[in-house]
């Protein structure tokens, strides 16, 4: 499979959650959560667990851990070679559904208008 295209959801010109969350969690975290970044890249639709997982509603999750906290980014495809990631949570026993919500509702606003919700790099 391909490489595929990674974009972060944007809110407005100036609001990027994933980039916000990441930026609050601590440095080795974010290390962490950046390489399953990377390796969502370059493994796309064939990222699996314990990378990966898939959630509902087309929805999946990036999974990584330190120090006990469990991390988890939520992403959608869009069309085959491209994902777009929508925000960064911290889980406890299960990713709660209104996070799940969350990435539904900005799916369907990236599938409305993907330019104005695109971004791509940090």
């Amino acid at each position: 499979m391909p490489r595929v295209d990674v974009f972060y959801y944007r809110e407005d010109e100036r609001t990027v959650p994933l980039i916000r969350w990441l930026d609050g969690i601590p440095a080795k975290a974010q290390r962490k959560c950046l390489a399953r970044l990377q390796r969502l890249e370059e493994v796309g639709h064939d990222l699996r667990r314990p990378e990966a997982d898939y959630l509902r509603d087309e929805i999946y999750e990036l999974r990584a851990s330190y120090q006990g906290v469990h991390y988890r980014m939520l992403y959608f495809f869009h069309g085959r070679a491209a994902v777009v990631v929508s925000h960064g949570t911290v889980k406890e026993r299960a990713v709660p559904p209104s996070e799940v919500d969350l990435a539904v509702k900005r799916k369907k606003a990236f599938q409305h208008d993907p330019d104005k919700h695109a971004f791509q790099g940090r």
